[in-house]
This record gives structure tokens, sequence and C-alpha cells, in this order.
């Protein structure tokens, strides 16, 4: 990690991000509230706060950008294993401060912070793990047992449109729409879920390997995340999987990758337990900028159960960029600024 992302990060770009220099690997399964525990050695950790949230779940878990070719250079899959955590929710975090500008440019991993161009009404009941924009409306998927749900939502009101809620054995998890349908993953049951994209009919299930975190596509293939420094690919209509990308940062792994979404060539994906957005080439997995999403709820948005950020979406044909979190009351449209 260069030394002007080291300096934004102590001066609270996120919560806190160390290199952790153990040989040890990530345990599965522990509870969401946040239970420490052990990366892989060079591995880019990030620890989180204590949690405000009442919530006690068994889960462990733009702006403009330049366009790159969609399809990536990805490895043949191997035996694919989960590592992922708890979920806390953080305590109020210190506004963006500007980093320093000693490292030589030819080494510096752009950062962005950003401007709020509109505030929307979310459920704070809503634990968003998944958010997709199409056609003028919001897809978000929510988890925790018992709880979980596919809801069509309007932006303008957050008024749920359409819910179906799923099987009160599964814990739902990231969302796309692809064509005419919807995906949604779950998180430990190795199920996906492919519904009618008008009806909310559920058509098939597929099965993968690893825990299921973040969904999205490239119009050519389904991206998964599974809490680790990976990114699946898969055949959007055998839903099996065709390849692989580790994502680094200057070649250390960037670890707990959660919710993606895909914008102008760049996968984005949230960093779980922290307000950064990593932005990434999927031809290389190499993280080409962060996004530092600290101070977008207010102290007062902060009274209730609030948990992390979680949720990213994209319209496209507007150019538009929005964000949420798990028991959000609110969902944001940004613009990304560079910082520097």
């Amino acid at each position: 990690m260069n030394r002007l992302l080291r300096s934004a990060l102590g001066s609270g770009l996120v919560l806190g991000m160390t290199l952790i220099s153990s040989g040890c690997t990530a345990t599965p399964g522990v509870s969401e509230s946040p239970t420490a525990t052990a990366q892989p050695s060079g591995t880019i950790s990030v620890a989180g706060p204590t949690p405000a949230t009442t919530e006690t779940p068994t889960r462990a878990d733009a702006g403009t950008s330049p366009a790159v070719t969609p399809t990536a250079t990805v490895a043949a899959s191997p035996a694919a294993t989960g590592a992922s955590a708890g979920d806390p929710s953080p305590d109020a975090v210190t506004p963006i401060a500007g980093p320093t500008t000693d490292a030589p440019p030819e080494t510096v991993t752009p950062i962005y912070t950003y401007q709020v161009v509109n505030v929307y009404p979310h459920d704070p009941k809503a634990f968003t793990q998944g958010l997709a924009f199409d056609e003028g409306i919001l897809y978000e998927g929510t988890g925790l047992l018992a709880r979980s749900s596919l809801r069509r939502v309007e932006l303008e009101t957050g008024q749920v449109l359409q819910l179906h809620n799923l099987p009160a054995n599964l814990f739902g998890e990231g969302v796309t729409v692809f064509g005419d349908r919807i995906i949604q993953l779950t998180w430990k049951s190795h199920v996906g879920l492919v519904y009618d994209k008008e009806t909310f009919e559920r058509q098939r299930d597929f099965t993968y390997p690893t825990e299921g975190w973040g969904l999205t596509h490239d119009g050519q293939r389904l991206i998964i995340s599974d809490g680790s420094s990976t990114l699946h690919f898969l055949d959007p209509e055998t839903l099996e999987e065709i390849g692989w990308i580790d994502i680094h940062d200057d070649g250390v792994p960037v670890t707990r990758l959660n919710e993606l979404e895909y914008v102008q060539g760049e996968i984005f994906a949230n960093v779980w337990k922290t307000d950064l957005v990593a932005r990434i080439d999927p031809e290389t997995g190499q993280v080409v900028g962060w996004i530092g999403l600290a101070g977008l709820l207010s102290p007062e948005d902060r009274d209730g159960p609030i948990d992390v950020l979680n949720g990213i979406a994209y319209d496209p044909e507007n150019d538009r960029l929005f964000v949420t979190g798990k028991l959000w009351p609110k969902l944001f449209e940004i613009k990304l600024v560079p910082l520097g």
C-alpha cells in the first residue's frame, strides 16, 4: 500500500486498516458481532469498532471512471473456499481529511471523496446486502435469518413496491438484474436464487462452493464476492463458475470485499467494516482507486441501530451513483471528487 493511502487512512478515510503479518487464515462462521479474525499473511485487513446494532444474527460477514475492456483475463477456477467475519455497526466517524502528497505520483493509488447530490429515504429496517438500479427502479436484497427479502423500491420515496420474503432458513445477500431475471445470493447456504424480474417468481436455484456476499455483472459474466480477496466469474446462463481473479493494491491482497457494482468498466466493491469502496480493474485485479465515504450519516441519523456501509447501485443512463448501508434511514446519490 502506498504512502499516500496510508496517510489518508490515518486521517480518517477508514476506521482502521492494518497489515497483518501472521500466517493464519480467516475463520468462517463467526457471528455478526465484531469478533476478531486472523487474516492471511500480507493481506489488507480492516479492524472494525464496537458495534452499536442490536442485531445478533448468525452471519460472518460514480462518478466518472475510465472505461476498461469488460472481458477480464482470469485464471482457471480453483476449488474455492470462503473466508468471512461478522458484521459490526460503526461508531460515528471522523470526516475525511486530505492526505499528504509525499509519495511519488507513479506509486499512488488515486483517492476520492464525495459530494452529496441528492438524499432519498431508505427503510431503516432493511439490512441491505445487495442493491441494483434498472429502468428507474431500485432492487434491494436484504439479509438476516427469517427477515431476508427481495424488494422493488421507488427511489424518490423509498416505498417498497413489491416484496418477496425468502424462506426463514436463508440469509439473503447480493442481488443483480440480468436481462429479464433477478439473481440473488445467500450467505452460507451455497444457494443462489433466480427470479422473474416482473413477477418475482422463483424460477430456479443454483449452487456455488463459497460463501455468497456481493453480486454484479459486466454484461457477459456474473461477478461474485465471498468476503475474501477473490472475485468469481459465473456464466449467466449455466450459472457455473468460469474463472476468478485476485484483488490487490500494488501486490497486497485486499480482503473482505462485499457488495459489488459494475460502473463504467470497473468493479466497485464495499470493503466490509469500513467506509471504503475499492475501484477495481477487472482485467488485472488491481485497485485503481479508493473512495472514502465517511461522514455520510449525521449524528442524528445514527440514533437508531444502524450498521455498516453496504450497498452500491449505478444508473448508467444518467450517470448516477447511489450508496446506502444496513439499517440506514437514508440512501445517497453522490458524485466522486478526487483528493490530493
